[in-house]
């Protein structure tokens, strides 16, 4: 086998005794290669069963599959192992496999058994799939490393190893970046990396020195985030029991579908639940409702959901209304809808409330991450980028561009946010 460099920092992998081995940090940190070089050492000598997982994986060019191929390489063990389309092959029994686990039933089948789990952007990791791993990882003896470059404490990994609960017993809990890496200096990372201090410093605070973000680059709500914690507008919300709730749509039908549920009180909106699914019939997201609490809310769905037919069933509006559920489809705003949401959002952000529970959270985590698009080129904005915080934030928008104040005056609606705490 030819020589092995992998950071002292990562020198617990070979060592007995640990549940959880966790590796948050910076870019140049060496994380990803350090574990995959880990694991092809290991799964050489051992018949190691090795799931190699991301949150979402559209495809295998989504997962580690070459990095781990191209480590099998490095290493000169290619006689080891065998490269098929889906999986890594170990000759003496072992196997890597690559996950998405996003609503994935045959994701978590693949747990079952598995010596190694592996969550490559644990930041993406929703507290749903980690809670549902951790118990199913259940042979003796597995082991559960998870590598992240951390985003925002309220991230359900963050919240696991560096809450303030502590981590999980028999946690190794690092925090590791090009410091820790011996064969960082000079390499052109090391330049790039003091470039980026040199014109940002905030952003590279955040890609290289593995702090949470302050601001993604060109976020269109950075700005009023940071006034509602500055304020106290994250806190426990309680349902009116008088007024209306309403749900506000974005029908994903290609990516993810996201469901935002809010009360219009006085001149408040308060923001008491989010809901977001992937590749999930309506049927789901109906059930989602219902149990959750909100199936007498309002459905209101953008222009698509009265033209698209979602399943041969019929359109979004159709299955809602033969589900029994009252639905408003506000009509198409036209060219620049994007930025009207945008702009609407930004005038309401003032009066919106957010009721302070995990769900939510992670809206919130897209409304800070939804940001221009840019060519970098003419230096021009071309309207918001399409990925994955856009649907939450599309949906959160048509919230905004919807809102009307109620008309019935009460004195609950002049006083602040009920809070359960009284």
């Amino acid at each position: 086998m030819s020589d092995v460099q992998i950071p002292g920092a990562f020198k617990e992998l070979f060592q007995p005794g640990w549940r959880d081995a966790a590796y948050y940090g910076g870019r140049g940190g060496a994380k990803s290669h350090s574990v995959a070089g880990a694991l092809v050492i290991q799964a050489a000598a051992n018949p190691l069963r090795v799931v190699c997982a991301r949150e979402i994986q559209e495809s295998l060019k989504d997962s580690v599959k070459q990095l781990i191929e191209d480590k099998i390489s490095d290493y000169g063990l290619q006689d080891h192992f065998e490269a098929l389309r889906d999986e890594t092959r170990a000759k003496n029994g072992g196997k890597f496999v690559y996950k998405g686990m996003w609503r994935n039933p045959d994701a978590l089948k693949s747990l079952e058994g598995a010596d190694v789990f592996w969550g490559e952007e644990a930041n993406r990791f929703s507290s749903r799939s980690i809670r549902l791993i951790r118990p199913t990882m259940r042979k003796p003896g597995s082991r559960m490393i998870w590598t992240w470059n951390p985003e925002f404490d309220h991230d359900p990994i963050d919240k696991l190893f560096r809450g303030p609960g502590g981590a999980p017993p028999n946690s190794i809990v690092r925090e590791v970046s090009f410091k820790d890496n011996p064969w960082f200096a000079g390499t052109p990372l090391q330049a790039e990396m003091e470039h980026d201090y040199k014109i940002d410093p905030a952003a590279a605070a955040h890609v290289w020195g593995g702090g949470y973000v302050s601001a993604v680059e060109g976020s269109y709500y950075v700005k009023q985030l940071a006034k509602v914690r500055e304020e106290g507008r994250i806190t426990s919300l309680a349902r009116d029991p008088v007024l209306r709730v309403r749900a506000f749509w974005d029908l994903g039908y290609r990516d993810a579908t996201s469901i935002w549920i809010a009360q219009f009180v006085g001149r408040e909106i308060r923001v008491l639940d989010y809901i977001e699914g992937r590749g999930q019939q309506m049927a789901y997201y109906i059930e989602q409702l219902r149990s959750l609490g909100w199936g007498d809310a309002l459905q209101e769905l953008p222009h698509d959901g009265a033209q698209q037919r979602v399943t041969a069933i019929g359109s979004a509006e159709e299955i809602l209304r033969a589900a029994g559920f009252e639905v408003r489809t506000i009509p198409n705003q036209g060219k620049g809808a994007a930025l009207e949401r945008v702009e609407a959002s930004r005038r309401l952000f003032p009066s919106i409330w957010f009721n302070d529970t995990p769900p939510v959270a992670a809206g919130i985590k897209a409304l800070a991450a939804y940001h221009e698009k840019r060519d970098e080129n003419r230096n021009i904005g071309l309207g918001p980028m399409h990925d994955w915080a856009s649907d939450p934030a599309d949906a959160f928008g048509l919230m905004c561009v919807a809102y009307e104040e109620p008309t019935i005056a009460r004195k609950s609606q002049q006083a602040r946010p009920v809070s359960w705490m009284g």
